[in-house]
């Protein structure tokens, strides 16, 4: 790839970006060609929206595979090939067509009936999608994020909507009763097997949801938090759920007449876990199954995920970065009996939506006793002005600088002074990064990083 990029910076600016589609295309199917064309022999269940992909894709492959299943999944948190489970540290969600191909032709040798790609905007508009047979699409909601980047809320909702408008062009596929895609090429061949339909599973609550559930497919269901109304809704299953709860131990709702206890923390994550109950109803489990399947998982890595080193206080760290998800966050967190609320955080650089900065520092400001602004992934722009900007959102709230708001350069130094200032039932809130592995700076250099052992490490030594 590095003479691929070479070839790039050699091409001027405005040609290449001319040539950008042809490009893309090229490369997708080459990279499906390399390693043979792997998703025609998956069922694949793709996860997209602005946010609840990674934990929705992580929910729905733990179900699987509780009731019995082989799955391999790729998401911003973590991979699984089928026979190992490793965090993302690439620093990107839908990495590029030759990995994605590869994982899936790993997940085809490791002997996996299913394959879950948690698939972006930003993954569709270069064709990553391309040249992936999926089977399923899983859309979790949407709003504005990336407009930056797409150039408008418009845009940002059509790029979603062509991973969609591609489930018509990819061809049906054929499984045996072990839930294996059979290569079928003639009638004879198909008898005895089952066509695996395509079906879009969309969150029903969602403004934008029947935008997305006009696209063709052979079965649509929504997953919905009421009543169903079923007027104009041809063709789609409504899946209901309710009366949610949280508490320290996790996260509990009712689903046809029964109650699922999770142990993942947030109203959302009933949600989330929802979508994994209904792709189990497409596959044919029994729904005590993916009750049960549910209720063993014990959390997603850097989502919601409590630190716990024998401290007197609650350490969260979380992935939340964009506006809602970390008002999300702070619904969860207040419904836990707490202190004070101490909260460390900051925003990305490299021209990822600028807007948002005070905004973040804003609903911190306002929803936390103790604000500490600290350097998250600067990449190449100034990261004091990032910090500023942020807390210029805090003071706007009434947050007085070096009193209840700090502005601290370095992260792991920001991560200790919340931990050392925390006593007894408070709750220290780290977010933006979640398990992500390294902190991206200027120039391309990547520094090792995980806020999970950063926290870890002071904890043990408090």
């Amino acid at each position: 790839m590095t003479i691929l990029n070479t070839v790039k910076k050699l091409i001027p600016k405005k040609i290449f970006k001319a040539l950008q589609p042809g490009y893309h295309y090229i490369m997708a199917w080459f990279a499906a060609f390399f390693y043979g064309f792997p998703s025609e022999k998956l069922i694949v269940i793709g996860v997209t929206g602005t946010t609840g992909k990674t934990t929705s894709t992580y929910l729905i492959a733990k179900t699987l595979e509780n009731a019995g299943l082989k799955v391999g999944f790729t998401s911003t948190a973590m991979f699984h090939n089928g026979n190992r489970e490793w965090l993302n540290d690439k620093k990107m969600t839908m990495v590029g067509r030759f990995f994605t191909q590869k994982m899936l032709r790993d997940m085809v040798r490791n002997g996996c009936q299913y394959a879950i790609v948690e698939t972006t905007s930003e993954g569709v508009v270069q064709y990553r999608h391309r040249f992936i047979n999926y089977d399923w699409l899983v859309f979790t909601g949407l709003y504005p994020e990336h407009i930056e980047s797409h150039g408008s809320f418009q845009n940002y909702k059509e790029a979603k909507g062509k991973l969609f408008a591609h489930l018509r062009n990819c061809k049906h596929k054929f499984m045996n009763d072990d839930k294996y895609v059979v290569k079928a090429d003639s009638g004879m061949k198909k008898i005895g097997l089952e066509r695996v339909k395509k079906v879009i599973i969309g969150n029903g609550d969602d403004d934008n949801v029947e935008y997305f559930m006009d696209f063709w497919a052979d079965k649509k269901f929504a997953v919905v938090s009421h009543a169903c109304d079923k007027d104009g809704a041809e063709n789609v299953q409504c899946v209901e759920y309710g009366n949610i709860e949280v508490s320290g131990a996790g996260t509990s709702f009712d689903v046809d007449g029964h109650k699922i206890n999770l142990r993942v923390l947030g109203t959302f994550n009933a949600l989330n876990a929802m979508f994994a109950y209904a792709v189990g109803l497409v596959i044919g489990l029994k729904k005590a199954q993916i009750r049960e399947g549910l209720e063993k998982i014990e959390g997603v890595a850097g989502r919601l995920e409590r630190i716990d080193e024998g401290q007197d206080f609650v350490v969260i760290v979380d992935y939340a970065f964009e506006p809602n998800a970390v008002k999300k966050l702070y619904d969860t967190v207040e419904l836990i009996k707490h202190g004070k609320i101490i909260h460390v955080l900051g925003s990305t650089g490299g021209g990822r939506d600028v807007s948002r900065r005070p905004i973040l520092g804003a609903i911190a400001g306002k929803r936390a006793d103790l604000v500490m602004v600290t350097n998250e992934d600067p990449y190449d722009d100034d990261p004091q002005l990032i910090i500023d900007q942020v807390a210029l959102g805090a003071e706007n709230e009434g947050k007085k600088l070096n009193q209840n708001l700090f502005k601290i350069m370095d992260r792991g130094e920001a991560i200790k002074k919340a931990l050392e200032i925390a006593v007894k039932d408070d709750i220290v809130l780290i977010t933006g990064k979640g398990s992500e592995q390294a902190i991206c700076v200027a120039n391309g250099e990547r520094i090792t990083w995980d806020d999970r052992a950063v926290a870890r490490g002071i904890l043990s030594n408090l």
